[in-house]
């Protein structure tokens, strides 16, 4: 879930979407089969992300998505 309190725009929400999509996939055999939800809880500042497209705002979620999907595989290994 990604709020428009959030990311204001709707360019943003989808790029941050996208990024979700494709980080995910790659973590998909490792977490159990289920439905799991990321929502977005702190904005991505526009001031620092000027393009919602730009490379640094992309770089930026795909590294906190990989290190929440890193400690959701971790977490389901243990008994």
């Amino acid at each position: 879930m990604v709020p428009k309190r959030w990311a204001r725009r709707a360019v943003t929400r989808n790029a941050i979407k996208r990024q979700i999509y494709n980080v995910s996939e790659r973590f998909c055999d490792r977490l159990p089969v289920a439905a799991h939800v990321v929502r977005l809880r702190a904005t991505f500042d526009r001031q620092q992300f000027i393009s919602a497209t730009s490379e640094p705002l992309k770089l930026a979620v795909r590294q906190e998505l990989e290190q929440l999907f890193e400690r959701a595989t971790r977490s389901e290994v243990r008994p």
